[in-house]
């Protein structure tokens, strides 16, 4: 696999193994205890790279979900990386190692990134997962990054933020409404299918059909059994369905299931079949809830919209009284939805935001609770 190159690259690969360890100190004035508990929500104020060292050793593997929002690298912002490469750890290689004009803007941002991603990488349980927004600026170095850290193997989705629902006045080129957030896993093969909570519109529009489960397992919609060309073809899933009069149906291509689930479909009366011009074509019932009567939740999408920029600006007014104090920050419910989809209620999982910016992570998560 090609890896990321990039200048100071030599440097940053094992900077994180360098970083020393630090104490973590309650600030009495912000703090409800003389102590730190880490069985109790944290906020830590400081260089993340050393509070994420700090905390390496008790939340090692323990961590299920991450969601961090860094610099954009937009070339307007005054964070340290860019800032006149004011950041201690490039400061300490200028002339050294690297001159001072030998570093691109992106350069600056990789080695930032890079052990911070190194670490982060250290928290996740094997069945975790990460999501990191950002903008066109860097997503294509990001991806090469994070391909680079987590494994290639391991990405999941690039998501699409629709971010906005207006503006476009002052654009001279397009109206940039979009932004990106990459989600990886620890172990891909270690995690568990993604559902979002039950889409109350989609039970309305397409669970519209009753039978004598309707009790226990609620309405159903039915699907095609006719498998897409999206599917890779299997011998084993090309047979015939016995249907209505002893008729023998056979897939134009193939099936989605295969003969023994089909045929406890039969059994259970769970398979539709519609009569057409050249004979019948099967549908199986989707339940609205599972045997045990739990809600079918929701796919996620790989575009995600409804949660707009507009909306975080509320949500950060309401917490201090109707007042400004940040524009524009992630909306609570667009990391509500990537929280959800990694984490299970009830079961005390962890949850980290080393760019904590406004708080919106903290914020979900204290809704999610509730």
């Amino acid at each position: 696999m090609p890896s990321l190159n990039f200048k100071g690259k030599a440097l940053v690969q094992n900077y994180h193994l360098l970083v020393p360890y630090h104490e973590l100190k309650p600030v009495k004035a912000k703090s409800l205890s003389d102590k730190v508990s880490l069985h109790d929500n944290l906020v830590i104020h400081g260089d993340n790279l050393k509070a994420l060292k700090a905390l390496l050793p008790y939340y090692h593997g323990k961590v299920k979900c991450i969601c961090i929002d860094p610099p954009y690298n937009t070339g307007n912002e005054n964070w340290a990386y860019n800032d006149n490469v004011s950041s201690p750890m490039i400061q300490e290689w200028l002339g050294k190692v690297v001159d001072r004009e030998d570093l691109t803007r992106h350069d600056k941002w990789l080695c930032m990134m890079m052990p911070r991603l190194k670490l982060l990488r250290e928290f996740l349980t094997d069945d975790g997962a990460i999501f990191v927004s950002i903008d066109d600026n860097e997503v294509h170095w990001l991806r090469g990054l994070m391909d680079e850290v987590f494994g290639e193997e391991n990405f999941v989705e690039q998501f699409i933020w629709k971010k906005s629902y207006g503006g476009g006045a002052k654009e001279k080129f397009v109206v940039r409404q979009h932004e990106y957030c990459l989600m990886y896993a620890r172990n891909k093969e270690r995690l568990p299918a993604l559902w979002l909570p039950p889409d109350e519109d989609a039970e309305a529009r397409y669970y519209k059909y009753r039978d004598a489960k309707f009790k226990d397992r609620g309405p159903y919609r039915i699907k095609p059994l006719e498998a897409t060309k999206s599917m890779d073809a299997r011998e084993n899933l090309i047979y015939p369905i016995k249907g209505p009069g002893g008729a023998e149906i056979m897939p134009k291509r193939q099936w989605w299931w295969g003969r023994e689930r089909v045929e406890q479909a039969l059994k259970n009366d769970e398979l539709v079949f519609t009569k057409t011009n050249g004979g019948y074509s099967v549908s199986y019932k989707q339940y609205l809830m599972d045997e045990a009567g739990e809600k079918r939740g929701a796919k996620p999408f790989s575009v995600i919209d409804k949660f707009y920029t507009q909306e975080g600006t509320a949500d950060l007014r309401e917490v201090f009284d109707d007042r400004v104090v940040m524009q524009f920050p992630k909306p609570v419910n667009l990391i509500k939805r990537f929280i959800y989809l990694t984490t299970e209620p009830d079961k005390g999982d962890t949850v980290l935001d080393c760019t904590a910016g406004s708080g919106t992570t903290g914020q979900a998560v204290f809704a999610l609770n509730k």
